[in-house]
C-alpha cells in the first residue's frame, strides 16, 4: 500500500491551481501578442502610444458596460510594456544595437524584430522580478510565430539574453504604471 496523502480535496485543489496558473500564462502570452502589435502599429502608422493604447481597447480588447477592457488580455500589463518601451526607448534601442553585426543599424532589423525586442526590453525594465529567461521563452515564441525560419527565432532569443543581461547590469528597472 502506498503512503499516499492525496485527498479528493487536496488533488481538486492542485488542479485548480493548475488550471489558474496556465490561464495566467496564456493571459500573458496574449497580452504580449497585443503589445508587439501594439508596437508595430505605432511605428507604421507614427500614431502615439495613448491613442494606440486607446484604440486597442476600443477595438481589439473590447471595453464593457462599465468602461474596462473585456478579453483574455491583462489590459494594465499592455499598457505598462507599451508605456515603458515609449520612456526607455532610446536606452532599449542603444542594448539591441550593440548585439547587431558591426554596420548593422536598428532600422536594418525587420519591424516585427524591433517591436519584438523593444517589448522584451521594456520587460527586463519595468517587470524586474520576473524571470529573465520567462521573458526571453515568451519573446522567441512570439518570433516563431511571426517567422518561418528558425534564424530569425535564434536572433530574438540570443539579443533578448543580451540585452536582459545589459539592462539589468545597468539598473535600469522602474515601474512604469502610467
Amino acid at each position: 500500500m502506498l503512503n499516499d496523502d492525496r485527498t479528493p480535496q487536496k488533488v481538486r485543489a492542485m488542479k485548480e491551481k493548475t488550471k489558474q496558473y496556465e490561464l495566467k500564462r496564456i493571459k500573458r502570452a496574449g497580452t504580449r501578442l497585443a503589445a508587439v502589435q501594439a508596437l508595430y502599429e505605432m511605428e507604421q502608422t507614427g500614431d502615439s502610444a495613448n491613442k494606440i493604447i486607446r484604440s486597442f481597447q476600443e477595438n481589439r480588447f473590447g471595453i464593457g458596460p462599465d468602461e474596462n477592457p473585456v478579453d483574455a488580455t491583462d489590459f494594465e500589463t499592455f499598457k505598462i510594456i507599451i508605456n515603458g518601451v515609449v520612456a526607455h526607448q532610446s536606452h532599449i534601442d542603444d542594448a539591441i544595437k550593440v548585439c547587431l553585426a558591426k554596420g548593422w543599424k536598428l532600422s536594418r532589423l525587420d519591424a516585427t524584430s524591433r517591436a519584438i525586442l523593444r517589448a522584451g526590453g521594456a520587460e527586463f525594465i519595468v517587470f524586474p522580478n520576473l524571470d529573465r529567461p520567462i521573458i526571453i521563452d515568451e519573446y522567441a515564441s512570439l518570433a516563431n510565430d511571426f517567422f518561418e525560419s528558425g534564424t530569425e527565432t535564434n536572433f530574438v532569443n540570443a539579443t533578448l539574453n543580451s540585452i536582459g543581461r545589459k539592462l539589468s547590469a545597468d539598473g535600469q528597472h522602474t515601474d512604469t504604471t502610467a
